[in-house]
């Protein structure tokens, strides 16, 4: 198996995870290396399509959509409940999964009421399990 990255490159990932918008020149000081090195490693990377893309996040409770909900789904409406979750505001995150239910659905919204008219746009697709997060412990985190 081809060696894809090194501690270095891990580091300037773990930067660039930490921060996006981070300087080539931050991130050379940070590794002891050049500039021109250092952009070379990250277009490299971005080659391999190990990093692909540069992302915002953004505080959803600050956008009024601070309470986050896993909703388990089955359907046999895969296109279908897809294009839905496409045209839907609320949903973040759509995962095709194993198991009982076969997709799993990620969404933001401003209530619970906000929540259950959502619940109710998805009954004809067929039958869920909701869970709403009280605590976000781990997001996003690099497994470097």
């Amino acid at each position: 198996m081809e060696h894809l990255m090194d501690e270095i490159d891990k580091k300037i990932m773990a930067l660039l995870q930490y921060n996006a918008r981070m300087s080539i020149s931050q991130i050379s000081k940070e590794v002891s290396m050049s500039q021109p090195s250092v952009k070379e490693r990250m277009i490299k990377l971005e080659e391999k399509n190990i990093i692909s893309g540069y992302n915002t996040v953004f505080n959803l409770r600050e956008m009024n959509r601070g309470t986050t909900t896993f909703i388990l789904l089955k359907t046999e409406h895969c296109q279908e409940l897809t294009v839905f979750c496409e045209n839907a505001m609320e949903v973040t995150d759509l995962f095709r999964i194993s198991g009982e239910y076969n997709y799993l659905i990620k969404v933001q919204t401003a209530s619970i009421e906000e929540l259950a008219e959502f619940q109710d746009s998805l009954i004809n697709f067929g039958p869920s399990k909701s869970h709403i997060s009280l605590k976000n412990i781990l997001e996003n985190r690099v497994l470097l």
